[in-house]
């Protein structure tokens, strides 16, 4: 048992700290049905709260297993350190003022050094932070009111933000929360840390994280590799931006992958899921709590009403979600429990000729649950119970709850608002192992989330260096050349001036590039099709100030690709594809990874594009080489790889894709001075 676990499921506990908020935890400790020892600090009080409150820490009986630190910032690293003399298991820092105050307050930083020095090897939450409930355990180490139940098994939440954390303790979804934890400063423990050690309790079915930042990319990836190890989904609530380095403004990969890209593509890196709100949070680990991720995004949808079937096929429009047209077998079943008068079609309005009769109800729910399909959702908005008469719903309940025993497939039930899924029902179904769903948005986006794919990546961590702080562009002649080290095509070329010495080593066409420019279409320095020496010299007269020039040979046409390399400050080198040429950023179709990827994750963020079906022989034309294309992608990481940190910036756009090969047509580098 890892020391963050003892801390996390402690046998005893100390409250140091006698105001209202250590007062308020040995009250909800005790309200709560904590079974472990309660012990008080307290210099002059000898009892709080009914618990005998002793003068120091070095006079508790007994080294607790859990602290709450409940006094001001300087006190608290005194105390600390008293704790870790004596042994105890670890201590919840509640004081503010450290290293998020440092704005205000300069010595913040300090004190947040000294707490660190103070704790060495005995774990700390926050500071700056309010603990954590274990309802497993009937554990409550906050100084606050919670919502939380008394539950056999559950999910792990895992927030910065004590706020936020209370919010959710108070939601009426019937999401059994099994810990509630919050992380402050995370100045010591992580969440990275508290998830992993949650690893060890086989009552939590899920993780969520509602994440400000990543930290140590190494903690992230060690967590994920251990939860995907242990059949663990994690899910995060993630938010902010992670800022672009300023300094990559240069190519057009810059303007497309700044804000979130690279933090998605960490997520995405790790099999982490992501949900984009709170609501749809909540409900994704409530269906992981159910059922685990899903095996593919394939649904069924069955509804009462051709508006609902209708609003369902619409909302889900935009997520990655089929509904499988219904086989021979599903419609021989349907009809069977159904009659002539039912459309039959999925998402399916079953009208409502056999509401109240549960054996047909279940036939025909049962039908679309088939062997094909990852998730059966019925839509079914309850009643209210205060002012109506919601038992006419309970055939309802039962039909689903029995589809789920008959059938062994995952099924959910769906409010179409949140607030038309009363608790006790959802409950209810969360007993006989049917996903209560408050809310259709929320549950298309926990079904897509459930089941997106995870990436099949390297065992090699994710590449991240500092931040180049001086860099130079390498001229597209100096560019090609070194990308041609490492396996990518290049058009054959020479670097000339006015005179255009060397041509007679093209074959012509030729295309004439001033040197020195960045979007050198933008301002016309790309002449094409130059048929002789007489077109080249015309071409580069009419491209004024240029005093070099790139010439190569023509590439036959094809589909065009944009690859680049940018360096993200948080996440490391980031890979983006996707549609090239001049309209790039117009298009603004691409999929992005970090570095080091491999081969089959490119080929599925081929394939995500929406220009793919250029690339596959759209509309009968020839079909490009995508194994030239993964090749390309590939030199240009070896590229950066092999660098390891001297590269600031890398662009090949176009990368023309043709049936034989991938070419180069232009390219940049940007690279530490």
């Amino acid at each position: 048992m890892s020391d963050l676990f003892r801390l996390l499921n402690p046998k005893s506990l100390a409250v140091i700290g006698g105001g209202a908020w250590g007062e308020a935890v040995l009250i909800q400790a005790q309200k709560f049905g904590y079974g472990g020892s309660l012990h008080a600090v307290h210099p002059i009080k000898t009892e709080i709260a009914g618990v005998k409150a002793y003068p120091s820490v070095m006079h508790i009986p007994e080294a607790p297993d859990a602290a709450f630190v409940g006094i001001n910032r300087e006190a608290t690293i005194g105390a600390v350190e008293r704790m870790r003399k004596i042994g105890a298991g670890g201590a919840v820092c509640f004081a503010s003022g450290y290293a998020e105050a440092s704005g205000e307050d300069a010595s913040g930083t300090d004190a947040q050094a000294r707490l660190l020095k103070a704790a060495g090897d005995m774990p700390v939450l926050g500071p700056n932070c309010y603990g954590f409930i274990n309802a497993l355990d009937g554990v409550a180490v906050w100084p606050d009111q919670h919502g939380c139940k008394r539950v056999d098994r559950g999910v792990a939440i895992i927030t910065q933000s004590s706020n936020i954390s209370i919010n959710m303790t108070m939601q009426s979804r019937g999401l059994p929360i099994g810990y509630m934890i919050t992380a402050g400063n995370q100045a010591q423990t992580t969440q990275a840390d508290i998830a992993f050690a949650l690893l060890d309790d086989p009552r939590v079915t899920a993780i969520g994280l509602h994440i400000e930042g990543f930290g140590d990319l190494t903690c992230w990836e060690k967590l994920a590799a251990n939860a995907h190890a242990k059949s663990i989904p994690l899910v995060a609530l993630k938010v902010g931006k992670s800022s672009q380095a300023q300094a990559a403004t240069i190519s057009h990969t810059a303007s497309l992958a700044g804000g979130d890209t690279a933090a998605q593509a960490f997520l995405d890196r790790l099999g982490i899921l992501r949900s984009p709100d709170l609501p749809s949070f909540l409900e994704t680990l409530k269906l992981l709590h159910v059922t685990g991720r899903l095996p593919s995004n394939r649904i069924s949808s069955i509804s009462c009403s051709g508006g609902e079937a209708s609003l369902v096929a619409d909302m889900a429009d935009g997520h990655d979600l089929e509904f499988p047209k219904l086989t021979p077998e599903q419609k021989q079943s349907l009809f069977k429990a159904l009659g002539p008068k039912v459309a039959l079609a999925n998402p399916l309005d079953y009208h409502t000729y056999v509401w109240r009769d549960e054996d047909a109800m279940t036939a025909a729910w049962s039908a679309m649950a088939a062997p094909h399909i990852a998730l059966t959702l019925t839509v079914l908005d309850y009643p209210r119970s205060d002012i109506c008469d919601p038992t006419d719903w309970t055939c309802a309940t039962n039909a689903a709850l029995r589809m789920r025993q008959t059938t062994g497939r995952a099924v959910a039930v769906a409010a179409t608002l949140p607030e038309l899924m009363p608790e006790p029902i959802a409950e209810q179904l969360l007993e006989g192992g049917v996903v209560p769903f408050a809310g259709l948005t929320e549950a298309l986006n926990a079904i897509e989330a459930a089941s997106r794919t995870p990436q099949t990546t390297p065992n090699d961590p994710v590449l991240k260096r500092p931040l180049a702080e001086r860099t130079e562009t390498l001229s597209e002649y100096d560019a090609k050349t070194t990308l041609g080290k490492y396996g990518l095509h290049t058009p054959k070329a020479i670097q000339t001036n006015h005179s255009a010495s060397g041509l007679d080593a093209l074959e012509f066409p030729v295309v004439v590039k001033a040197e020195g420019v960045a979007h050198k279409s933008d301002v016309g320095a790309v002449i094409l099709d130059c048929n002789s020496l007489s077109d080249v010299l015309i071409a580069m007269d009419s491209i004024t100030d240029a005093t070099s020039f790139h010439i190569e040979e023509m590439c036959a046409p094809g589909a065009e690709l944009l690859v680049g390399v940018t360096q993200d400050p948080a996440h490391g080198y980031l890979l983006t594809v996707g549609a090239g040429g001049i309209l790039t950023e117009l298009l603004n179709d691409t999929q992005s990874l970090l570095i080091p990827t491999s081969v089959e994750d490119i080929r599925k963020a081929l394939t995500r594009l929406n220009m793919y079906p250029l690339l596959t022989g759209f509309r009968g034309a020839t079909p490009c080489n995508l194994d030239a294309i993964i090749d390309a992608i590939l030199a240009i990481q070896a590229f950066v790889v092999a660098e390891d940190g001297a590269v600031a910036e890398v662009e090949v756009n176009p990368l023309i894709c043709g049936p034989d090969s991938a070419v180069a047509a232009d390219a940049l580098i940007r690279k530490t001075a």
